[in-house]
């Protein structure tokens, strides 16, 4: 990190201190990705996060990270402190899934909009989700989904916030996962019944999944693909979510599908992308990853709305064989590296 980066940190490091003291996947397979949000609920041991001048996304300081680093201050452990302190001050997204997805989205909502910040979500239930791999499950079926689905818009009521929309599902039905056929159009059915309810609040946007560079789509298939998903009254779509590509790549693809789709924008997910993917078969917690540009809505590449953490970074893609915990859950040492090895 250069001076400027460690002043910044350091004079980020202060605020954190005074707040918290009351002074003020890969080629040819889907990214896993968390199955559960984590719970939103007060507790003792955060530390308030400041939210940073100019960023327009809520920081929370009911993340996985946050908790962590309270936790780690706690213990004196400044040094990792301050290294997951590039993580948990920077605005990720929250997860929602089966359970009180309807709840977390109020609450979540309601504080960024106290904060005069924007909420982004990851809705993640659809039916047969991510081919029964780390994180399967989903709604029992499609009345359920489309209630699920229902009470987080409800929830979301009046205030701005972003949804990227199920991630892997609509490449799912393109690759050989088994959502093909009936089980296919029911999806691309759920899916534009979601973008439909979503749109509905005044002040939400919505990104429908669109995979990544290294998962091999059809461009042309792919934006049927969507379109049959309701794209067309979607803000857009996402890429690269939980996965590693570098950004000028994940721009080009989407700038790619973004003709197809008579120029609809689009957000890429840079939470672990700093140094690009490991390469090969290596979606799955890959060694040697880290942080990407920080989120923002300041681009400055046409067409790209956004650079959102929609994978938390430091949370598992799941139990890849080495140990490591289920899809979800938060693995310091893995956070750790991802904030060292940043820019």
């Amino acid at each position: 990190m250069g001076r400027a980066g460690a002043l910044r940190w350091a004079a980020l490091a202060t605020a954190l201190a005074l707040a918290g003291s009351g002074c003020s996947g890969s080629d040819g397979a889907a990214p896993s990705a968390p199955a559960a949000a984590p719970p939103v609920a007060t507790s003792p041991a955060n530390v308030g996060l400041p939210q940073l001048p100019g960023q327009a996304f809520y920081v929370s300081d009911r993340t996985n990270a946050a908790r962590q680093l309270a936790a780690l201050r706690g213990q004196g452990r400044t040094a990792d402190a301050d290294s997951l302190l590039r993580i948990a001050a920077q605005p990720s997204a929250q997860w929602l899934g089966e359970q009180d997805a309807r709840e977390i989205a109020e609450q979540v909502s309601r504080r960024a909009t106290e904060a005069d910040r924007t909420a982004v979500f990851v809705a993640y239930n659809i039916p047969h989700r991510d081919c029964g791999l780390y994180s399967a499950g989903g709604a029992a079926d499609a009345a359920a989904y489309r209630a699920w689905i229902t009470g987080v818009a409800e929830a979301l009521a009046d205030r701005r916030a972003w949804v990227v929309l199920e991630p892997d599902a609509v490449p799912h039905t393109l690759d050989g996962c088994g959502v093909k056929g009936d089980q296919a159009a029911e999806r691309y059915g759920l899916l534009a019944f979601a973008v439909q309810e979503l749109k509905k609040r005044p002040n939400v946007r919505v990104y429908l999944d669109a995979g990544n560079p290294g998962w091999a789509q059809d461009p042309a298939e792919l934006a049927g693909a969507l379109r049959k998903s309701g794209i067309a009254a979607a803000d857009g779509f996402a890429v690269n979510v939980a996965n590693f590509y570098e950004t000028g790549r994940n721009a080009a693809y989407g700038g790619g599908l973004s003709a197809a789709l008579g120029g609809k924008h689009f957000v890429i997910d840079t939470s672990r992308n700093g140094n690009g993917p490991l390469g090969g078969d290596s979606w799955c917690n890959p060694p040697g990853r880290a942080l990407g540009e920080r989120p923002t809505a300041d681009t400055g590449r046409p067409g790209v709305d956004a650079y959102l953490w929609v994978k938390n970074p430091g949370e598992s893609d799941g139990e890849c064989g080495r140990g490591e915990p289920r899809a979800g859950e938060f693995w310091l040492p893995y956070a750790l590296g991802l904030a060292r090895a940043a820019r």
